[in-house]
């Protein structure tokens, strides 16, 4: 064999045009597709604290798929059944994924947290099938390794939480940080007493808001395990200590923080504002640096990885098995654009022009013969949370101290297109209630339709709270256009379907919460005329 023909025995064979046609399209979609997420997560970065490492993703994305190129481990997966298999399910669920996120969105409102994170998984799912179709030989466009999968786990946590599983988290951090502050301080001999997430101390009073319950330093410490796990380490028992160290470091941090802010404000020091904010960029600082330090140290001496030759790696190809796996991952691509064009022409803004807002104190009577009542004047401090000002409770006591009738009636009122449906629903007595100190009795949860006046009122959902040797029947509704949407679960994927898929495409409606709670259980209060003339108010709402 002379030279010439040596040569060309090991040259590796050439890719069809057809399959390079097809990579290109499928890069520029995946391109696109990041692009078009970006653009939508822009603004939640932007004005959400707990996102704002997501302003940083279109710089990290980029440079960590450059570097997984560059010094990553070269794995390239042969194409054959199962390439295929990893890259058509991926790309099922990405489709899957994206078809939810549309159908929530259409139904209530592309700013629901659960479209966020919806669309941010089936994104990341579908750039996991594209890592595995454009990784396979000969093409080697970008390695199959760690590097290019943390690039799809880091969307994923710059992307809002679920609204369930951030309340959970939120209330969680929230009473942990609460009762380890309360047990340093016993140690270090401050006196203080809890209530819910409030720490009372000699001089002043302390609140462990959702903001200092930890959970912004939690995911931003996460997120920044994964990114120093793929930069700097390269051993897998190490990425697993440091992603391992991430979370609990994030929360221990977070702990020494609020101790801190407590023995200041215990102190006599104000400390809202400059020693609230100074305080908590320290901390993510000092955790970043940590993590960082920690990487480097687990990354020193990194082994190289092998390589196999280009030549020799070619030739392991299936040209038919990379001409079907380009082919589906494009069709699948095309498919999810075409459904978020579907997806975004069916989102119409209120096809009537909004009502006034209704002046809810007129809903509930000022001064019913036989009541005291109590209009409650603090409420503006929740505006920002509940992002509206439209927000009423009144209070209606009757008895003596010893034996006595207790009635409060709360409402608030969302104008067509001021907040998501899920905005609204996340703020039920179920997650709010606890963080004041009041224990839900779990056994006493139902839904139930009440009687009133005659008439038998949309289903509510029904609680018991409990606190020291106070108790409360709660009854609350979640109207929207007029409807009862109330779900078993506010805070879960299913029940925002099942209401997605019962309503439809609906414009963006009037969005009203009602709640009534007493001392007295609701065959005990349902034949007074306060609450007949309450709900003959309502009436027009939907109630």
């Amino acid at each position: 064999m002379n030279p010439a023909e040596k040569s060309r025995s090991v040259e590796p064979p050439g890719v069809p045009p057809e399959v390079r046609a097809l990579v290109v399209l499928n890069i520029g979609l995946l391109g696109g597709l990041a692009l078009a997420l970006t653009g939508y997560l822009w603004p939640q970065w932007l004005h959400d604290p707990d996102l704002s490492h997501g302003l940083f993703m279109p710089v990290v994305c980029a440079y960590l798929l450059w570097e997984s190129k560059r010094s990553g481990v070269p794995r390239y997966p042969r194409p054959g059944v199962l390439t295929l298999t990893a890259t058509f399910l991926l790309a099922g669920i990405a489709l899957a994924g994206l078809a939810a996120a549309g159908l929530f969105a259409v139904s209530l409102g592309w700013s629901l947290s659960l479209v966020g994170f919806t669309l941010s998984a089936a994104f990341a799912t579908a750039l996991l099938a594209g890592f595995v179709a454009l990784s396979a030989e000969p093409l080697r466009i970008i390695p199959l390794n760690w590097t290019t999968f943390s690039v799809a786990a880091l969307w994923l946590l710059a992307a809002p939480m679920p609204p369930g599983t951030y309340s959970m988290l939120t209330l969680r951090l929230q009473m942990w940080v609460t009762g380890s502050v309360m047990a340093a301080l016993n140690i270090l001999g401050v006196a203080a007493r809890q209530h819910g997430n409030l720490i009372e101390l000699a001089n002043s009073t302390v609140g462990v808001e959702e903001a200092c319950s930890g959970i912004r330093s939690l995911i931003s410490c996460v997120y920044a395990g994964f990114f120093f796990s793929a930069l700097l380490v390269r051993r897998p028992w190490a990425r697993v200590i440091l992603l391992a160290v991430a979370a609990p470091l994030a929360i221990g941090m977070n702990f020494v923080r609020s101790l801190a802010l407590t023995l200041l404000a215990n102190a006599g020091t104000n400390i809202s504002g400059f020693w609230h904010d100074a305080t908590g960029y320290a901390i993510l600082g000092v955790t970043a640096a940590a993590l960082a330090g920690l990487a480097l140290l687990l990354g020193s001496g990194r082994p190289g990885a092998a390589q196999l030759p280009p030549a020799l790696a070619a030739r392991r190809g299936s040209q038919p098995a990379l001409l079907v796996g380009q082919a589906g991952l494009a069709a699948t691509l095309l498919l999810g654009a075409a459904l978020t064009i579907f997806f975004v022409l069916h989102t119409r803004p209120a096809g009537r022009t909004a009502r006034p807002a209704p002046d809810l104190a007129a809903i509930l009577p000022a001064a019913p013969t036989g009541w005291t009542v109590a209009t409650s004047a603090d409420l503006y401090r929740f505006t920002d949370t509940l992002q509206t000002n439209h927000l009423f409770q009144r209070t209606y006591y009757r008895g003596t101290a010893d034996d006595f009738t207790q009635v409060t009636v709360y409402l608030a009122y969302w104008p067509p297109g001021q907040a998501s449906v899920s905005t609204v629903a996340l703020h039920t007595p179920d997650a709010c209630w606890p963080g004041a100190g009041w224990q839900p009795v779990a056994a006493a949860a139902a839904r139930f339709a009440p009687a009133v006046a005659g008439r038998t009122l949309p289903a509510a959902e029904s609680r018991l709270f409990t606190s020291s040797d106070m108790t409360q029947y709660v009854w609350f509704w979640h109207l929207y256009d007029g409807v009862s949407i109330t779900p078993r679960d506010p805070r879960s994927p299913r029940e925002l379907l099942a209401i997605a898929w019962r309503y439809g495409f609906r414009p963006t409606g009037e969005q009203l919460f009602v709640r009534v709670s007493s001392n007295r259980p609701w065959n005990a209060i349902a034949g007074e005329p306060l609450l007949a003339e309450i709900f003959n108010h309502l009436h027009a709402f939907g109630l």
